[in-house]
């Protein structure tokens, strides 16, 4: 049974990059000896937090003892600008005192994305202990979630929304005529702790479409990817600024 979802507003991305990093360092704090699993994500909001990270926790976060792995890529190069990796590289990981054996990149430019996502699978089986259900459990997963309700590289009406049997898989997404490598909602919600990440008015529909409460005139419908984040044993947060929240009107918790 999954836990209340935790929304958090703030006035501006200075207090939500603020909480997402002090929460990086509190998982570090809470498992101080052993290694610290996070799931970084692409976007505009985590590039704000990896600059936060990189110039004010500098000193704060025990980077050595991190394992840092990927929630999604999209099957470019490493270093292409739409690379998840690349972004986290250029604001983060090029900034601090990591190990390049510390961070897992996923190889969604791969030939054989099938092949790849079944070998970063095995990555994070070898590298990531158990939770209670006996799936890798994340010490902390950051997300952000697409105008279309999709997060990681979960798509409305994609197959990889179905596979549970997988933790790592290959989506293709017709819509944008591509594929990408994702996480499935198995291991995602297997984490200790997940937070998305949201700001904007533009952010403010879909925000509301996935946290509100279902209109009296709309035909049931399946839920947003994003609103199928549930962690079984962990903590699920979002973190919005004012202007992402604008049309929830108690934020708070949501059963």
């Amino acid at each position: 049974m999954s836990l209340p979802i935790r929304i958090h507003v703030f006035p501006d991305a200075d207090g939500l990059t603020h909480h997402a990093a002090r929460t990086l360092r509190e998982a570090c704090a809470r498992n101080a000896e052993g290694r610290v699993a996070v799931a970084l994500s692409g976007g505009a909001t985590p590039a704000l937090l990896y600059r936060r990270l990189a110039e004010d926790y500098l000193h704060e976060i025990p980077w050595g003892r991190l394992e840092v792995f990927f929630g999604d890529e999209r099957s470019v190069p490493p270093h292409h600008p739409d690379s998840n990796y690349g972004l986290a590289l250029r604001e983060l990981l090029s900034k601090v005192p990591i190990q390049p054996e510390q961070v897992h990149r996923m190889p969604a430019g791969e030939s054989d994305l099938e092949l790849a996502a079944e070998c970063y699978e095995h990555e994070i089986q070898r590298l990531v202990p158990p939770g209670p259900l006996g799936d890798p459990a994340f010490d902390l997963v950051w997300l952000g979630v697409g105008d279309d309700g999709h997060t990681a590289s979960l798509f409305p009406g994609t197959a990889a929304l179905s596979r549970t049997e997988s933790l790592v898989v290959a989506n293709d997404v017709p819509r944008l005529g591509t594929r990408r490598m994702t996480f499935t909602f198995t291991l995602i919600n297997a984490a200790r702790r997940v937070q998305f990440l949201v700001r904007g008015r533009k952010k403010a529909a879909i925000v509301e479409r996935v946290l509100g409460p279902p209109r009296d005139d709309a035909p049931p419908s399946e839920p947003l990817p994003a609103g199928r984040v549930r962690p079984s044993h962990g903590t699920l947060e979002w973190l919005l600024d004012r202007e992402a929240a604008a049309g929830i009107a108690d934020p708070g918790l949501i059963a």
